[in-house]
């Protein structure tokens, strides 16, 4: 059927959304020119920081923070796992690749958990709020570049522009839920001793909701780091940029060396930020050693026994925002 046949007039949606992209280009340049500053420099100096320091020494320190949050088998297979990137000469577009992460992942929870916690006190902006974030996760990563190039050109900034849109969803949609799971007879109780809506927020529900916050922390990076291969196409240094030139070169021991020190480091990074969400988990952690050392016994303390409380109330609630964060309501 041509065009001319056709009994539905052509709606131009992508030439509309083209010339709002070029309107937001040219009206808010100083803007995006800002954000490219702060980003650029943000990253760089991070990439630097970790390039220079010797590639031993941080591997000891990452084996030291996996002992002090998790056990010592994480640090065990921190040490292993990272000397073999080391030995792939994968180590410095590894350490690119995790200060992206880093950046992209700490800009996505700056503007995810404000955005869950007004969503979880106010129905109508979740109502509002929920359909942009299904509009966020189904749309394809790669449509994500159009607007990260038109605004930033090539290079890093666009690659942590789009990581950042495609991994924010779940950082909003668990900060709502944690909130939303929380007691509502602990927060009556906090009300009925005259505590403020903030005092209420602060003592009460963010202290009890952060498993499931730090279960959306932990989405948020599991994202970002799947989008390293895309921030790679964009022109973004590091492991994503290794795995696009071999795919373009055929160059078959390149693309498996890149993308398993990608696995190595999302695996790294998924258990210390688990363990970060639910410390009490891990009595044999470093943190939970001194914790028992300054409370003078060798049983649970206090603060353990509030934190194993609260994992309990929001442990389904969290389990189901990992399927809500995956596929949507």
């Amino acid at each position: 059927m041509s065009d001319n046949d056709s009994i539905v007039p052509r709606i131009p949606v992508g030439e509309w959304g083209d010339s709002a992209l070029e309107w937001i280009n040219d009206n808010f340049e100083w803007l995006l020119d800002f954000l490219a500053t702060v980003l650029d420099f943000l990253v760089t100096t991070l990439t630097d920081v970790l390039v220079t320091v010797p590639a031993l020494i941080l591997v000891v320190v990452f084996a030291l923070i996996g002992l002090l949050v998790r056990s010592w088998e994480l640090a065990v297979g921190t040490i292993i796992t990272f000397l073999l990137i080391i030995a792939m000469d994968q180590w410095v577009t590894a350490m690119q690749t995790l200060a992206l992460v880093m950046i992209a992942t700490l800009v996505a929870i700056l503007v995810a958990v404000p955005i869950g916690i007004v969503a979880a006190r106010n129905d109508r902006v979740s109502a509002v709020v929920r359909p942009v974030l299904d509009f966020m996760q189904t749309m394809p990563a790669f449509v994500y570049l159009i607007p990260a190039v038109v605004f930033f050109g090539i290079g890093v900034v666009p690659g942590i522009f789009a990581t950042v849109i495609f991994a924010l969803p779940p950082g909003v949609r668990l900060t709502e839920l944690g909130i939303r799971g929380v007691d509502a007879e602990t927060v009556e109780a906090g009300q009925a001793f005259g505590a403020t809506p903030s005092q209420i927020l602060r003592g009460i529900q963010l202290p009890l909701a952060t498993p499931t916050i730090m279960a959306g922390v932990n989405q948020v990076i599991m994202l970002s780091l799947s989008m390293a291969v895309i921030a790679g196409i964009a022109g973004a240094d590091g492991l994503g940029k290794e795995v696009v030139a071999s795919i373009s070169t055929l160059n078959g021991p390149q693309g498996i060396e890149a993308g398993l020190s990608v696995v190595i480091i999302a695996i790294y990074l998924d258990r210390v930020t688990a363990a970060l969400g639910r410390p009490g988990d891990y009595p044999h952690s470093g943190l939970s050693m001194l914790r028992r050392r300054s409370g003078g016994g060798s049983g649970p303390s206090d603060s353990e026994e509030a934190q194993d409380e609260a994992d309990d109330r929001v442990e389904g609630g969290a389990d189901k925002g990992r399927g809500l964060a995956q596929v949507g309501p």
